[in-house]
């Protein structure tokens, strides 16, 4: 019994049928399909397999208790409809989740690509824990199943989570090719976004791979000083030779992308930084993505006024750029936009 369950895969998600047959040593293909059907639909225990002979179902689920290897272990929602869930790891790490839903009803899964973040951006909290390790393709992908449990109508999906995904390329995209397959999640490529601070090296594999998923870039300003201050990814890749990897990303894939550009009071919302946008976007098809600072007490930023962001957006109208005013859900929960960040105590708690 015991050299059997060391022959269990760790887990079950992100496998396809005939890999879960293999993987569980079984001979009839169909059941292969059985049980990834079962895992698309949220079951947590071979016991739910009610199509499986309660024989096999009692010998798998002694072997395997668990189909994956995550589980939830917290819960928070907030007033706007926003779930956050905390989401412990096989070695005790922990990352969070957010579900969101817009005035439309659209829901979308927000999702983690590491235990926390190499990257240091200063107005993100989410830096503030270093990076621990890249998560594997089946801790992404259960993510997504965890948030699907509570909302199955869930559409979207973007990385905006803790990490930074394109340094974490090959598992990430080995999960959105499994939301993808049509007896999965049939997920639709460009209902995915994948967001990067701007590592120029996983912008151009994005391009080489032709998979047309959605790019968001945290752009944040547009002048090379203040962005090396906010954002230590700007001394190795700086804005022009981001500009020219953004130039030939949109030439390849053909497709509008989205700036982050996250507003923080008395630094980037005054008239120089509107016309550093301005000269920035020239020559692309793009929208800009302007979000309020979320407040995280730790972090030496705050949130600008109405009066500021009005003011900022009337010199974006008079200089042309498109951009579109972010409402932040989940702030309530410290789910929104750079507030994702897990307490050290935490993991040490859950270890």
């Amino acid at each position: 019994m015991e050299e059997q369950q060391k022959r269990m895969p760790r887990s079950l998600y992100g496998l396809r049928p005939n890999e879960i047959l293999g993987s569980l040593g079984l001979q009839k293909a169909y059941q292969g399909k059985q049980i990834f059907a079962w895992l698309v639909r949220g079951a947590q225990s071979f016991a739910e397999m009610t199509d499986l002979p309660k024989a096999l179902r009692e010998e798998l689920n002694a072997l395997m208790p668990s189909l994956g290897s995550t589980s939830v272990i917290d819960q928070q929602i907030d007033e706007t409809g926003a779930t956050k869930l905390a989401i412990g790891l096989g070695d005790g790490a922990v990352v969070e989740c957010v579900l969101l839903t817009d005035r439309t009803g659209k829901q979308t899964a927000c999702l983690s690509s590491q235990v926390g973040c190499a990257m240091g951006c200063t107005f993100c909290r989410t830096g503030t824990m270093g990076l621990t390790r890249n998560l594997m393709a089946n801790e992404i992908i259960e993510q997504f199943v965890h948030l699907r449990r509570i909302a199955p109508e869930t559409s979207h999906i973007v990385f905006m989570g803790m990490g930074e995904p394109m340094a974490n390329f090959a598992e990430v995209m080995q999960a959105i090719r499994f939301f993808h397959l049509p007896e999965a999640f049939d997920i639709g490529l460009r209902k995915i976004t994948i967001s990067t601070c701007g590592l120029i090296p996983g912008i151009n594999q994005l391009a080489e791979s032709g998979i047309p998923v959605k790019l968001a870039v945290s752009l944040v300003t547009a002048d090379n000083n203040q962005r090396n201050t906010l954002m230590p990814v700007n001394t190795a890749f700086p804005l022009n030779d981001l500009k020219s990897a953004l130039l030939r990303y949109q030439h390849t894939i053909g497709k509008r992308f989205t700036l982050e550009y996250v507003m923080l009071h008395d630094f980037n919302t005054d008239g120089f930084a509107a016309d550093k946008l301005a000269t920035f976007i020239r020559g692309f098809d793009v929208l800009v993505n302007l979000i309020p600072w979320n407040p995280a007490a730790e972090l030496p930023w705050q949130t600008p006024s109405t009066k500021e962001i009005n003011e900022f957006t009337q010199q974006l109208d008079i200089l042309g750029v498109p951009y579109t005013r972010r409402f932040s859900r989940g702030r309530g929960i410290n789910g929104a936009c750079g507030q994702l960040a897990v307490p050290k105590n935490q993991i040490e708690e859950d270890n």
